[in-house]
């Protein structure tokens, strides 16, 4: 997805120094971000106090919206560079194509992973003819500096991994938990887990001390530990963590996101990671100047999206934390 903001701020990203050196809980409630003319999501990542969790860079969370007298999502061409998308659905179904000719149908519970690497363009949208409810997050993984010039590629996989436990169903988007390994391929050391609990569930996670950590609640509320957690809110963990105590009075969905914390700096605007200001400028100019980098989408009949204009100054470094 495209963050479609036309005043988009430039971000630096990365460094250990805004990464705790133990457990925290601290509650990251989601800023609402009109995309566009009518799509409204919840913004967690990157947000006040808090942008990076491992080399998740960015997370949206949208809907539940129901879409039966709309046209639901209608993201146009638009590019990325220096990241991976992951795409997850809870409701509803999203048409993506890309400028490798990837040509896809993502349903809920599904990964559909594009690596953009030196640079792709993709659409998304919702068929003409769609389920009533539109609902899922979309999330970006900064790419490391040994892949970020890698070839674009993208995956879809229908069928993915998990286990089951005291009430709860997990299903592994990337990375390892519980035994289960997604069969997405990670440039980093990190963890995607969507967790679907019963109500009442009571559970135990395992999880890697050297990761940070941070739980989304996509539906329904729960306690982690001793901390509440609401729908459209998250929680970050910190780091040195080994396990962590999850429970549900009533049912609820929680996306689980880690990773080793993210040494790198990077800057991150619009759709482009990069290393600098000057490489930001140098992908949006290519870009509107429909430069081969970033190639065409196959398929799409319709107008692309036009970086917006650039910061009237320069770039400036600002952390992982504000």
């Amino acid at each position: 997805m495209s963050n479609l903001d036309r005043r988009p701020p430039a971000r630096e990203l990365g460094g250990l120094a805004g990464t705790p050196a133990g457990p925290v809980l601290d509650l990251l409630p989601g800023k609402e971000v009109l995309l566009g003319e009518s799509t409204r999501v919840r913004r967690l990542l990157p947000t006040l106090g808090r942008r990076l969790v491992g080399a998740w860079a960015f997370v949206d969370h949208y809907g539940p919206d129901d879409i039966s007298s709309f046209p639901g999502m209608q993201v146009p061409p638009h590019p990325h560079t220096g990241l991976q998308t992951v795409s997850w659905l809870l409701e509803g179904e999203v048409h993506h194509r890309d400028s490798l000719g990837s040509d896809a149908r993502i349903r809920p519970k599904e990964l559909a992973l594009m690596t953009a690497g030196h640079g792709i363009a993709h659409s998304e949208q919702s068929p003409a003819v769609h389920p009533r409810y539109l609902h899922g997050a979309q999330l970006w993984v900064a790419l490391p500096e040994a892949a970020r010039e890698t070839a674009p590629d993208f995956a879809h996989h229908p069928s993915l991994p998990g286990f089951t436990s005291d009430g709860l169903t997990a299903t592994v988007l990337m990375g390892g938990l519980g035994g289960a390994t997604s069969p997405g391929i990670a440039h980093t050391p990190l963890v995607g887990a969507d967790l679907d609990l019963a109500a009442g569930a009571d559970v135990e996670l395992s999880l890697e001390p050297d990761f940070e950590y941070a739980l989304l609640a996509s539906s329904g509320s729960a306690g982690v530990e001793d901390a509440p957690l609401e729908v459209g809110a998250m929680l970050y963990l910190g780091t040195g963590r080994r396990r962590v105590r999850v429970r549900a009075a009533e049912p609820a969905r929680l996306l689980l996101l880690g990773g080793e914390p993210f040494e790198e700096r990077i800057v991150m605007w619009w759709n482009f990671v990069g290393r600098s200001g000057e490489e930001i400028i140098e992908y949006a100019q290519a870009w509107n100047a429909e430069d081969e980098r970033f190639g065409a989408v196959v398929g799409h009949d319709g107008d692309r999206l036009e970086a917006p204009p650039l910061p009237p100054v320069p770039l400036k470094a600002r952390g992982r934390v504000r």
